[in-house]
Parts: structure tokens; C-alpha cells; sequence
């Protein structure tokens, strides 16, 4: 297991007002089975210069919850909100549709898990860049090429001026990557959404990546959520974690406390999945039992009852709320006492 990072960007004071602030948003998608609420009940904050992780399984709330805060599925056909997406001071579940134009980019980028979707492979990375730039800042074209060209020296790819006018099929995927860090940055937001940045890149790349995000954050006091199903990843660059499982945060903590003492067994089973570096190579690998359910069959109770080796009639019949603790931290379970107390993962019986 990684080593929580110690030098990390430390978030701004609890005083000060957040840069972000979801509270009880609920995003429901309208299916042939009906409403269906994939994002139940979601709260937490970010302050400025802060790095979140939002970390879980696929199918637990993730992605949607970060496309949701910029209101990018179609809520003529297909979603509801519910609940508040606050961004300085304002909701933007409450403003008008048109008015998202002034957010999605100029003061809140985002890097999309999938490369493919993202990038047109009609266009040149340049055209795509400039292009960014010119639809909110407006600029002569010259001085929005030579911005496209300082951003992707920011991003680290080499030689950009030569880059600039290479197609996506003519670079590789972690230059496609950086590419979409660009892309994302092009109109310096304040809040960098990035989910799955650094899924099928291999380790070297990857690690590439997350040294340019920290770079960013630090040089721009920019806040982050990196979305991830990667604890490792999390210690390395995030101050704060939040655990999500099936449309629920299950629990909230200050990433050094969290691996020091995980309080919900969610979050034991992830961290137990994690290969440790120092350990037996020939020990078998962790795995939490059973899968995340079918959002068209919700347990009643508690949502992890059914993989989880502490569970008993309460938690089979009664759903806990989300606590707050003592010292700040946040767990969604009946015996986070137990849990905490046993230090470890129990295998279920």
C-alpha cells in the first residue's frame, strides 16, 4: 500500500465559505422501469486549493455525481435533480439552462473518463484548444493559438508547437490525456472535476499525470475532485476522501485518518484490496464478496448489508443515516465502534 501523501495542498480554513458545496442532491433517471435514483441523498464541500477524492466501485454514484454538478445530462428526457449544487454562493440546480454556458469551462473544467468521446478525431488538437479558448475568451485567433501552445507545455508535452497540429490518432493515449488536462484548463476554472484521469495508462504514465494534477492544484490553488476506484491513488494526492457505495456517501475523512482508521467496512474492504508493496507476493489478493446491486432492486436497510460481514437484523431492515462524529469525520453504519475497534476486514461467514 502507498504511503498517504505528507506534502499535499492543505485545504483552506473551516471558516471560510466553500468553493463547492453539494447538499442532499439526489439525480434520478427516467427509465422503462421508471425513476430510477442513481445519486441518493449526496452531500459534501470543497474549499479552494483543496484535493477530494471520490472513491468506489463502478455503478456506486461516482460519475454521475460529477456530471450532475455541471448539469450535463438532458433534463428534458431524461433526469431529475433534486437537493442543491452550491458554486460560489450559488445554486446551479436552481439557474436557468442557458446561463450553465458561464460555468462549464470558464470556472469549472472537467477531464472525462472516456478519451474516445471526448476528443474529435476530425480535428486537430490545436483547432480543439483554440477553439475553447475563442467560444469564452474572447482573444485575436494568434493569441489563442499561442495560449493552446503554453498549455500544452503546461501539461508537459514535448515540442508543442510541432504537437499542436497533430490529429488524436497521431499521439498517444497519455499525450491524449494531457491533451484533455489542457482542454479542461483552457479557461483557468477554479474547480478541476477529473474522473478516472489515469484509467488504462500504465503505471509510469499514470503516475505522470497525477504529478502534473498536484502540480496544478498547487500552483493555481485550484480545488480538485479526482474520482477514482483507486485507494493508492487517493494517498497520494488527495486531502480528503469521500467513500460512495450504490448512490450513498458512506463515509468522509481526512485521507490520513481514513487509512489510519477506516470506521465503515466498505472502506475496510477497499483499502484490504489494495496490493501491499512490503507484503507475501504470493498472498491472495483481498476481495470484497458479492457485487454492488442493481439500482432496480435497493435493499432495504443498510445498502452494504448483504457483503457485509458485521451486518445483523438492524442493519437488514434499518437504513443508518450518515453520523457526524466528534472529530469531523462522517460514517453511514450502525457499528462503526465495531468496525473501527477491529482494525481489520472480516471475512463473511
Amino acid at each position: 500500500m502507498s504511503a498517504v501523501a505528507e506534502t499535499v495542498t492543505p485545504p483552506a480554513s473551516a471558516a471560510a465559505a466553500p468553493l463547492l458545496e453539494l447538499d442532499e442532491l439526489v439525480v434520478r433517471f427516467r427509465t422503462e422501469n421508471g425513476l430510477l435514483t442513481a445519486v441518493d441523498g449526496v452531500s459534501f464541500g470543497l474549499q479552494s486549493g483543496e484535493v477530494l477524492g471520490v472513491v468506489g466501485e463502478s455503478g456506486c454514484g461516482k460519475s454521475v455525481t460529477a456530471q450532475a454538478i455541471l448539469r450535463l445530462y438532458d433534463e428534458t428526457n431524461l433526469v431529475r435533480y433534486g437537493g442543491a449544487v452550491t458554486f460560489r454562493g450559488k445554486n446551479l440546480l436552481k439557474l436557468p439552462r442557458a446561463a450553465m454556458v458561464d460555468y462549464r469551462g470558464p470556472r469549472i473544467g472537467m477531464v472525462f473518463q472516456d478519451l474516445s468521446s471526448s476528443i474529435d478525431p476530425v480535428y486537430t488538437i490545436g483547432f480543439q484548444l483554440v477553439e475553447t479558448i475563442l467560444a469564452h475568451q474572447p482573444m485575436p485567433p494568434r493569441e489563442a493559438e499561442a495560449k493552446a501552445v503554453d498549455l500544452l507545455r503546461l501539461t508537459g508535452i514535448p515540442s508543442p508547437e510541432r504537437r499542436i497540429n497533430d490529429y488524436p490518432h497521431q499521439i498517444s493515449g497519455g499525450m491524449k490525456q494531457r491533451v484533455m488536462i489542457a482542454l479542461a484548463l483552457a479557461c483557468e476554472p477554479e474547480l478541476l472535476i477529473a474522473d478516472e484521469p489515469t484509467t488504462a495508462l500504465d503505471v509510469t504514465i499514470q503516475a505522470q499525470i497525477l504529478e502534473l494534477l498536484t502540480d496544478i492544484n498547487r500552483s493555481r490553488a485550484m480545488g480538485v475532485i479526482m474520482i477514482t476506484h483507486d485507494l493508492g491513488v487517493v494517498a497520494e494526492i488527495c486531502t480528503r476522501v469521500v467513500v460512495m457505495y450504490l448512490g450513498q456517501v458512506v463515509e468522509e475523512a481526512p485521507v490520513a485518518a481514513l487509512f489510519a482508521e477506516p470506521r465503515h467496512p466498505y472502506t475496510q474492504g477497499l483499502l484490504r484490496s489494495i496490493p501491499a508493496l512490503d507484503g507475501d507476493r504470493a498472498q491472495e489478493l483481498y476481495v470484497i464478496p458479492g457485487t454492488v446491486p442493481s439500482l432496480l432492486a435497493v435493499p432495504a436497510g443498510c445498502r452494504f448489508a448483504a457483503r457485509c460481514p458485521y451486518a445483523d437484523a438492524q442493519c437488514r431492515t434499518e437504513a443508518p443515516p450518515l453520523e457526524v462524529l466528534r472529530n469531523g469525520r462522517k460514517v453511514r453504519c450502525w457499528h462503526h465502534e465495531v468496525v473501527a475497534a477491529t482494525g481489520e476486514v472480516r471475512d463473511v461467514g
